[in-house]
C-alpha cells in the first residue's frame, strides 16, 4: 500500500506463550494502529494485484485469502483473541512515527499449528492515503467495521514469520512468499528480518530473502 511502514517482528514459543516484540517504523503519529497474527490461509503476504475493486488500496479483506483471518489480536492490554481484532483504543498509538511493541500472552491451539506450519504472517495496519496525518474517510470506510475509515483498517506492512535461530533476530528482509517451514522444536524463536509495505517486495528480492532465510533456518 506504499505506506513506507518498514519494522522487524519476533516471537519466541514456550508451549502456548508467545513472548512477542514488534519495531515499526514510519506509521501514522497519534494514531492507532491495529497488529495481529493471521493464519490459516497459504500464509504469504498479498500483492499489489490482491486489490479487488481497483482504487489502488489492498484492504484487510483483499488480503485474507492471503494471509488468512486474525489468529491473535496484539493489543496493549486486556484480551487477544480474534475478538479483539477492532479493539482500536488497545493498539499501539505512537507520538512519533515509530513504536516499539513487547508482550506475552497465550495463543490458540490454531495459532500455535499455524506457526508450527509456517503460514502465521504478521500484519500492522494503519495508512494514511492522502497524507493529511490523521485517519479520515477520504479514501472510503472500512468493510470490517463501517465506523472506521478505511485508512484505519488497511494493511501498512506484513511479514510471514519464518523460524530462526534461537532468540535471534532474523537478518534480512521480509519473506513474502509461499513456502512452509516444519519441524519448529517446542520452543522456537520466530520472526520476519522486516516487515514490508504490502506489495513494496520485488519477487527477485524476495526470492533471494527466502534463501537466505532458509539457509538461517
Amino acid at each position: 500500500n506504499d505506506s513506507g511502514v518498514t519494522g522487524t517482528g519476533m516471537v519466541t514459543l514456550e508451549g502456548d506463550q508467545a513472548i512477542v516484540t514488534v519495531e515499526a517504523n514510519g506509521v501514522l503519529a497519534g494514531s492507532p494502529h491495529a497488529q495481529h497474527f493471521h493464519i490459516g490461509a497459504q500464509g504469504v503476504c498479498p500483492p499489489a494485484s490482491a486489490d479487488s475493486d481497483g482504487d489502488g488500496i489492498v484492504t484487510t479483506a483483499d488480503g485474507i485469502p492471503f494471509y488468512g483471518e486474525i489468529g491473535a489480536s496484539l493489543t496493549t492490554e486486556g484480551d487477544t483473541g480474534a475478538d479483539s481484532g477492532l479493539a482500536v483504543d488497545r493498539f499501539p498509538t505512537p507520538e512519533g512515527d515509530s513504536y516499539t511493541y513487547e508482550r506475552t500472552f497465550s495463543i490458540d491451539q490454531a495459532t500455535q499449528e499455524a506457526f508450527a506450519a509456517g503460514t502465521a504472517v504478521l500484519v500492522v495496519h494503519g495508512i494514511d492515503v492522502n497524507g493529511n496525518g490523521e485517519y479520515d474517510a477520504e479514501a472510503g470506510q472500512s468493510s470490517l467495521d463501517p465506523s472506521l475509515p478505511l485508512e484505519a483498517t488497511a494493511p501498512a506492512a506484513c511479514g510471514v514469520l519464518n523460524a530462526s535461530q534461537m532468540g535471534q533476530m532474523p537478518a534480512g528482509g521480509a519473506d513474502t512468499g509461499a513456502g512452509a517451514t516444519s519441524g519448529i522444536e517446542e520452543q522456537a524463536a520466530i520472526g520476519v528480518g522486516a516487515l514490508a509495505a504490502a506489495g513494496a517486495v520485488a519477487a527477485g528480492t524476495v526470492a533471494y530473502r527466502r534463501r537466505q532465510a532458509a539457509d538461517q533456518a
